[in-house]
Formats: C-alpha cells, structure tokens, sequence
C-alpha cells in the first residue's frame, strides 16, 4: 500500500460559528488505493464557505476546513491510479467522492452528486464517520475520480473558481440545453453572474444582465451581455416582460421578487435557482400558470460537467475576475466576501 506524504495537514478551519477561522491540524485518511494526494496551491472562496463556517444552513460540524475550490499538483497517489502523476496541475471541486455504482440510479444517469453515498469536499462524511475537510490547507486527499486536469491555457489561480462557481451556472446551461439565439437572463452579477453571462454567451444565447449597480453596467457588456437592465429603473423592467427563454438566478433575490422574475418569461420558459432565496419564496401562480414557466433549482455538477466545463474555458477563453489574498489573511478575505465588495471572486494563494 502507498503512504501518503503528509501525515498532518494544516489548515485554518472554523471553530465555532462566525466569520472567524483559525490555524488547525488534523490527521488524513489514509490514503487509498484510488486516491491522490494534492499539495494545495490556490482555494477559492465560495458563498458556501461562508454559509458553512457562520452555521447559516445549519449542521456545521466544527472544527471545519471549508473550501472547494482547490487547485494543486499531485504529490502522491494510490497504485491503482494512472490517470495522474507526481507534478500534475489539478483541481478538485465541491465532492470528493461517489460510488458510481452500476445500480445506482443518480451515478448511472450522470447525477453523481445526488449519490446518496456521496461525499463533498467539506463538512461531509465518509461511510465510516470520518468528516472530509477542505481547501483552506496545505493538502487534501480525494478520490481520483474528483480530480481533474487543468488546461494549460488557464492560468491556476483563475482555474480555481471554475471548480465551482463556474461549473455551478454551466452545469444547468448544459442539462436544460441553452443554445444559440436564446434569450437568456442572469440575475446578480457577482462570482457565479459574471460567470455565467460568458458561458451563456459562448453557447450563443442573446445575454440579459440584470443587477441593483449601474456600475457594473460596462463590465457587463464587456464580458458578452446584450443588454443591462437596471433592476430599479421600472422602465428597463417592465420592459423584458415575456423575453426570456432561460433565467439563471445567481444572488440572494428578496423572496417577494419572483413576480417580476416570472413575469419576464417567455412561454415555457424556465427559472432557474442557483443561490437560495432570503426566506421562502412566494409568487402569484396566475403568470406561474399562464404562461407555463417551470422553475427548478440545480445543485453543482458531476464529474462529467466539471470536464466540460474546463475544457469549454479553455476552447472560449472563460476567466473570473479575481483578488488574491494570502491565505495567512484568509480572515479579512472571508470579511470582504461576507460584505459583498469582492470584484468577483476572491483566491487564496497558498
């Protein structure tokens, strides 16, 4: 059996709840015969950071390393992997693993990550109660089946939110079938919106942005919108009534704005959930009928997407807009995120 190179990793986990991490050491799993070892380079910092370590959806198991966004080289890896080799640049993003059984109807049908034994990258457990700890860290150990090579084209740091916020609004772009001459709305223009307005431009969809700030009005446009709706300009509103084909909400939308998103509909369009709401969402059925919109929501995506999702980063030149913080600041970058000033993304250099 191979042994794995470090027998303790450090990291900065949560404590307690609170916008608050702390140097923290723990001892890995032993590492198995189809896992990798990574020497973490860069971790993104993902809204479900925050949600996780302030306890925010709930379950936090503490100490917590969070942090799904990871990008490294391969160090060490199990005798029955060949995929990978010692000096590999790769990343790993929001699960760590899946049984990809035969009779398992999520992983047989592309849907690994409902894998009712699946495991994500953080605050999750192992068959055997052990809790999978995160990015925020010096290393990690995955199954290779979550590791993913990084396209030479794309910068490390850069291929770091890919992992997650991009493969997040790509994943339902791909299931739901956007094409060419759709009309597609994004609603928050933030870490995932400014991602998902250039994948949805590469796949040739006709991009709404819509967002609260007139000043991101020209970046917008700059990265492949059509058009800029102000959201509180009522005029540019009521104007996208029955436009859209597809919209991709990708900020914490006030739960008693689903009347103005459903309006915007086409016949059959399709409202899709990609952040959850400040509280329940409510909505008169009458546009919700009439019009026959559905709205589904959409997790992260498998092993299959996250693939797809690089490589159409490489072939359309798909970058985040980042700041970089060291990860001995990661306290005052975790802050920045909480306060909604990060310009988009924030990456951790290790």
């Amino acid at each position: 059996m191979v042994e794995g190179k470090i027998n303790k990793i450090h990291g900065w986990a949560a404590m307690k709840p609170g916008i608050k991490v702390e140097p923290w050491s723990y001892t890995p799993r032993p590492l198995g015969e189809n896992d990798v070892e990574i020497k973490i380079d860069y971790s993104g910092i993902c809204g479900s950071d925050l949600h996780t370590i302030k306890q925010e959806w709930g379950g936090t198991s503490y100490p917590a390393i969070v942090g799904h966004e990871i990008i490294g080289k391969v160090i060490t890896k199990g005798e029955k992997v060949s995929e990978f080799n010692e000096g590999d640049l790769v990343g790993v993003g929001a699960q760590v693993f899946a049984c990809h059984r035969k009779d398992c109807s999520p992983c047989s049908n592309n849907l690994d990550p409902h894998c009712p034994r699946g495991v994500f990258t953080y605050n999750s457990k192992y068959a055997d109660g052990e809790q999978a700890q995160g990015g925020y860290a010096e290393a990690v150990r995955v199954d290779s089946k979550y590791v993913f090579h990084i396209p030479s084209s794309i910068d490390p740091s850069h291929a770091a939110p890919l992992m997650c916020a991009g493969t997040t609004v790509f994943a339902p772009m791909l299931r739901k079938g956007v094409k060419k001459g759709d009309k597609v709305g994004i609603v928050g223009i933030g870490g995932l919106g400014h991602l998902a307005i250039q994948y949805a431009r590469a796949l040739g969809a006709e991009v709404y942005a819509f967002s609260h700030s007139p000043n991101k009005r020209d970046q917008c446009l700059e990265l492949g919108a059509s058009k800029f709706i102000l959201t509180s300009n009522k005029d540019e509103v009521d104007a996208q009534r029955h436009t859209l084909d597809y919209l991709f909400i990708t900020s914490n939308s006030k739960s008693n704005q689903y009347n103005e998103f459903i309006s915007w509909m086409n016949f059959e369009g399709t409202v899709v959930l990609l952040a959850l709401p400040e509280g329940h969402m409510t909505f008169s059925p009458f546009e919700f009928v009439f019009n026959e919109v559905a709205i589904t929501g959409s997790l992260i995506g498998g092993v299959n997407i996250i693939k797809q999702t690089l490589e159409f980063a490489h072939k359309h030149n798909i970058r985040p807009i980042i700041e970089k913080y060291p990860i001995d600041d990661v306290n005052n970058a975790l802050q920045r995120m909480d306060d909604g000033k990060a310009r988009y993304r924030i990456v951790l250099t290790h």
